[in-house]
């Protein structure tokens, strides 16, 4: 442990207790100063944090924490042109830190901020507050992806990512065979101590900067995807039983003989949920929700589920996924596959033809799948008239049952839209390749009638699980979960949705606060317009973000007061999660193992938001990667697009048929002196008149495109 790391352990320990002083020793004891030489860098230690009024001596031998409330921590995100912005937890706003403030802090560190004095009208105003960073606590990365260049005998990299605002030194030595030009990941070694950059050494050579497989790798290596599994998790995979043990499936409720099936994309690998109908004789359904059941092969502890907690989700890119679980479990030994035996965990709900669940079972079982559908041959079936001829009386039976799920989904669909859920519809772009790997079309996906099917019975199962843990009464404490919550928006943003909306004609009524009725109206009202794909983006960054909580605070976008992520637990540690306790609950769990549950939770749900937004960002990083390779084969081509952002510098524009975002930059736009109305989100044009307004229809030509920035220019056609 070095003088750094030691100050650090001392300041964070006095900080979780600004009102208590402690001895020396206790100290030492309590942060786990273990030998003679880390005693002596201790003491050096508490002398340079009191001469520097980090901490304070408050008597002979005893040392508390430095009252200092304008101090905050927090994780600093930067934004493309350099401001800070340092997330706090327990403030309702960020703290804005000018770039002349960032010291060497870059983003994703985690930041001590000094608060700068307030003003007495920004705080009636309730502004945003600002300060200075004094700490770096924490690093956010230790590499960076960028390209190699030389200015005379210095060697430098330019990181791809422009929130990274340092280009990183890299001594001769430490090339490890990179030439200049060349895209790298590099390790920093050295972050300096004030403004001078970090120093570094190349530790992977990615190739040339502009081909889509290295800047595929790039996207890899700029999120710190995993691309391997490690020993110890390759070692336990062999131990694993390929076929079921029979004292086992004699254990469980037995459902191979119900009729199951799978609907997933065409090219999906992995099959996690199987559902099934059966009409009862009072004209009830039995509506079965089948979950692989992964938690009876990764088992708590080991480094198979350390593995997959680290990892926290799989990411799927346009041509590779980076999966939680190694392939043998992800698409063999858990996989649904048709006409096989496999565990799963099941809820099975007697639904009225209403849409009201009336009582349902949580059940470990073994099935075995009837039929592998993709959305496309569900939705053939479905679209089909019903006399269509049938091969088998067994092939017109699982036609039957999907007509009625889809009868069944229609209702529940209907019924939650009637609570406020709100339902967003977001376009997708799905890519076809050549043999080299490089995208030749792109194809907008679309939402099925299947797709909706699918999507009803998880959500419902999901929320029957959650309910069955958070209303459980029968024992006087709340058992430990994980929730998938959803705050309220922030009321300002929903008034600025509002006022955006209303240059198009549509109306947010807002006499009712900020629910989530009012916001399904409006998605309802601009649903097939032409300017349908902006309101949607906008009302999204208007919400909150979904998160997973040991809390429930319920899910405002899906107006349910419970609500969980069970259905999924191949590619989500969450629902993993959740089965492997739903079964603990069920035998009955003792004091001891519910604290350490309650104590494991927070950091589970934490590292589990964490690596969604990553695996998110990953995606889209991805995506544009490909879109921009597509594009570069199109430079010069006309296409048609909406204004999808507006700002004082050009516009953007999203290309209605590959989804693309590409930009107009002012200075490309020669026919009039243009002016930024922030009022109308409109570029406007001195002294001809035109206006180019967020969600008006274009057509543009493709100017140039940078795969490397991700970048597509365009101009008006």
């Amino acid at each position: 442990m070095n003088f750094d790391q030691l100050a650090n352990k001392v300041l964070d320990f006095l900080a979780k207790y600004p009102n208590q002083s402690f001895k020396m020793k206790e100290i030492s004891r309590r942060i786990g100063v273990r030998t003679d030489e880390a005693a002596q860098l201790f003491k050096e230690v508490l002398r340079t944090l009191e001469e520097t009024r980090q901490i304070k001596r408050v008597k002979k031998g005893y040392f508390s924490h430095l009252d200092i409330p304008q101090h905050v921590q927090g994780v600093l995100e930067l934004s493309k042109q350099g401001l800070g912005f340092v997330t706090i937890e327990g403030m309702e706003k960020d703290v804005f830190v000018a770039p002349r403030f960032l010291g060497t802090a870059v983003h994703g560190d985690t930041v001590e901020v000094a608060l700068f004095a307030q003003g007495k009208k920004k705080k009636e105003t309730g502004a945003r507050r600002e300060g200075e960073i004094v700490r770096v606590i924490k690093r956010g990365r230790a590499s960076v992806v960028g390209t190699l260049e030389r200015m005379r005998k210095v060697f430098f990299v330019i990181p791809d990512d422009r929130k990274f605002s340092s280009n990183v030194v890299i001594p001769k030595d430490q090339l490890h065979g990179a030439s200049e030009g060349e895209k790298v990941v590099v390790e920093i070694e050295s972050w300096g101590r004030s403004h001078p950059s970090p120093q570094g050494r190349v530790v992977e050579v990615l190739g040339t900067p502009g081909e889509v497989g290295t800047e595929m790798r790039a996207v890899i290596r700029e999120f710190r995807l995993p691309d391997r599994f490690p020993d110890e998790v390759q070692s336990e995979l062999h131990a694993i039983p390929l076929s079921l043990p029979e004292e086992e499936i004699r254990r469980r409720r037995d459902l191979r003989k119900t009729l199951c099936l799978t609907i997933d994309p065409e090219d999906a690998k992995d099959f996690d949920d199987a559902v099934s109908l059966e009409r009862l004789p009072d004209g009830d359904y039995t509506l079965g929700v089948h979950i692989a059941d992964v938690s009876y092969y990764v088992r708590e502890g080991t480094a198979l589920d350390k593995e997959a907690l680290l990892r926290g989700t799989s990411v799927y890119l346009p041509n590779h996924v980076v999966p939680m679980l190694p392939e043998t479990l992800s698409n063999v030994v858990c996989s649904l596959k048709p006409n096989e035996d496999r565990f799963a965990f099941s809820v099975l709900m007697t639904v009225t033809p209403r849409g009201v669940v009336k009582s349902y079972e949580i059940v470990e079982t073994v099935i075995r799948s009837r039929r592998r559908l993709s959305y496309e041959q569900a939705e053939f079936i479905l679209t089909s008239a019903d006399n269509a001829p049938r091969t088998s009386e067994g092939e017109a039976i699982i036609h039957q049952t999907l007509h009625e799920m889809h009868h069944l989904s229609s209702v529940l669909t209907k019924k939650r839209m009637r609570q406020g859920s709100i339902d967003f519809e977001t376009a997708e772009a799905k890519f076809r390749f050549d043999a080299e790997g490089r995208p030749v079309e792109v194809i907008k996906k679309v939402r099925l009638n299947s797709h909706r099917l699918v999507e009803e019975f998880m959500l419902l199962a999901n929320q029957v699980v959650a309910r069955h843990i958070g209303l459980d009464r029968k024992e006087d404490h709340a058992k430990p979960f994980l929730y998938r919550v959803h705050d309220a928006p922030d009321p300002d943003r929903i008034r600025e949705l509002s006022l955006f909306v209303n240059q198009f004609g549509f109306k947010l009524d807002l006499s009712g606060g900020t629910s989530s009725k009012a916001l399904q109206r409006l998605l309802t009202e601009v649903r097939g317009s032409e300017v349908e794909n902006v309101i949607n983006e906008v009302a999204l960054r208007s919400m909150a973000k979904a998160i997973y909580s040991e809390r429930n605070i319920g899910h405002y976008g899906l107006a349910f007061d419970y609500y969980s992520h069970f259905t999924s637990p191949i590619r989500r540690y969450p629902d993993l999660m959740i089965h492997r306790v739903l079964k603990e609950y069920q035998r009955g769990v003792s004091a001891e193992r519910r604290r350490r549950l309650l104590e494991r939770m927070p950091s589970i749900a934490q590292q589990s938001s964490v690596r969604e937004r990553v695996a998110l960002e990953a995606e889209r990083a991805a995506t544009k990667v490909m879109q921009a390779e597509f594009l570069k084969r199109h430079v010069g081509d006309e296409f048609a697009g909406v204004i999808s952002g507006v700002a004082h510098y050009g516009i953007f524009i999203e290309l209605t048929d590959s989804l693309a975002e590409g930009m107009i930059h002012v200075r490309d736009m020669e026919d009039d002196y243009y002016v930024y109305d922030e009022q109308k989100y409109a570029l406007v044009g001195r002294h001809h008149g035109n206006r180019y307004r967020l969600g008006d229809i274009v057509k543009v030509r493709v100017l140039r495109v940078n795969p490397e920035e991700r970048e597509i220019d365009l101009i008006l056609a």
